[in-house]
């Protein structure tokens, strides 16, 4: 029985980590089609393969993207290592995946309102949960 939990619990931090992985890698896609289709670029050689495009490090819409980007790796990346640790610690399958669910949710839920200038309540959420898994990490193994 506890290897079948044991296999279970891996199951579930390998799927939420890769799809948080994926979702991460993914988001350099989004910041090339703004690129692309507003035909702006931020290095004049990469300007001069595309036809009537300029250099422009300051327009908003690939900017939105790319900060978007880069919250999702201040994030999503500090997520990968605090759940693989707390995995370790022996939590209940029920609390784990709600922690994974939750900071899911909440990461593809904030990526939608960044795009749509909407408030990112979802931040918070999002960090509550690597604070909760960080936590209880530091408890279980001082």
């Amino acid at each position: 029985k506890q290897l079948f939990q044991r296999r279970v619990r891996e199951a579930v931090v390998s799927t939420q980590s890769t799809g948080m992985a994926f979702k991460l890698a993914t988001m350099f896609v989004f910041t090339a089609y703004q690129r692309i289709t507003k035909k702006v670029f931020p290095n004049p050689e990469d300007a001069a393969r595309m036809e009537g495009a300029k250099v422009d490090r300051d327009c908003e819409a690939v900017e939105r993207t790319r900060r978007a980007h880069l919250n999702d790796m201040e994030n999503i990346i500090p997520f990968l290592f605090l759940a693989l640790l707390y995995i370790t610690t022996g939590p209940s399958y029920e609390v784990a995946l709600w922690h994974f669910r939750v900071f899911a949710v909440a990461r593809f839920t904030h990526t939608a309102c960044y795009f749509m200038a909407l408030p990112r309540m979802a931040f918070i959420v999002a960090m509550l949960c690597n604070v909760s898994m960080g936590v209880q990490c530091v408890l279980h193994y001082m």
